[in-house]
């Protein structure tokens, strides 16, 4: 017996926060939204810290993946959660969409669907190489270095011939435990990384994300600027084509999208877990994730 159609799945420093900033206000806001909108189909509906161990997600028919950005810190917890929960409780995104997309190795499955991404040289776990020989043998001018698992910019680093020592340690530590990219960096990341939000095969809104100055991550988190952004018909067309080449139909994703050093648009990550969806900017995009949502429970009912 269910006690809830869906729960809404966020983390412990955003489940009734004693302390309350701009930032928490918003996370707050995007899972109001979202509950509001699934309650308007008189669904019952909770919101929980996924990994809290005296709820019962037995009693939690589906599951959607929200606010849970801690999971980056403790893989190893959020795998063994998911393994465990998805027994008796359904995910959206489901269980193979998560560990599709978790894994940065997914850009290899789109890059040879024709989809356009940054020149990614994966260096597989113990390889043993520096980064001045991969500075020397690919010849960019400047690369990024991050893991194929990860999340909210964690180890990601702006390395050239100049500083590539500074970081030589933690790559060879990193290197030790996990796969790592070596990316060519966008200079087009100074005008920006657009978002487009979509729900399943709809685009319903994007934004604009901007580092602060001197940086290169674009993240809020990180001081980077957000604004609506209104895309044309190109980046529209390109963000489909991203969706259409991976091998699931999720019922929400996010397509960010950079411009290459040819000045074409190029897909830098395609978010299927627990992206923000910015839906402040447009709760009609909650409103019909909600609807699909519903059609979906109301099918098993």
């Amino acid at each position: 017996m269910y006690l809830y159609d869906i729960v809404i799945l966020t983390e412990e420093r955003y489940f009734n926060p004693k302390i309350k900033n701009w930032y928490i206000n918003q996370v707050l806001l995007e899972d109001t939204l979202l509950q509001n909108a699934l309650e308007k189909y008189k669904l019952k509906v909770c919101r929980r810290d996924w990994a809290d161990k005296k709820f019962d997600f037995t009693k939690c028919r589906y599951a959607i993946f929200r606010t849970t950005w801690d999971y980056f810190d403790r893989f190893n917890d959020f795998f063994s959660w998911i393994e465990k929960t998805k027994k008796h409780t359904k995910f959206i995104n489901s269980a193979d969409i998560i560990n599709w997309n978790i894994d940065k190795h997914y850009l290899k499955d789109l890059k040879n669907k024709n989809i356009n991404i940054a020149k990614t040289e994966f260096i597989e776990k113990n390889t043993k190489i520096s980064l001045i020989e991969l500075l020397e043998r690919f010849r960019f001018k400047k690369a990024i270095i991050k893991p194929a698992i990860s999340g909210a910019a964690r180890h990601t680093y702006l390395v050239n011939k100049n500083n590539y020592k500074d970081y030589e340690n933690i790559f060879q530590k990193l290197l030790k435990s996990e796969c790592m990219l070596f990316q060519e960096y966008m200079f087009n990341i100074s005008e920006g990384e657009i978002s487009l939000i979509m729900i399943g095969n709809e685009f319903t809104h994007a934004v604009k994300k901007t580092a602060k100055k001197g940086d290169f991550r674009v993240q809020d988190d990180h001081g980077g600027k957000v604004e609506i952004y209104n895309p044309n018909k190109h980046e529209i067309k390109f963000a489909k084509e991203c969706l259409k080449a991976i091998p699931f139909s999720p019922l929400y994703s996010r397509i960010d999208i950079i411009y290459d050093n040819n000045n074409k648009p190029s897909l830098a990550e395609i978010e299927l877990i627990e992206p923000e969806l910015w839906f402040r900017n447009n709760p009609s995009a909650a409103d019909k994730l909600a609807y699909h949502i519903n059609n979906i429970i109301k099918k098993e009912l």
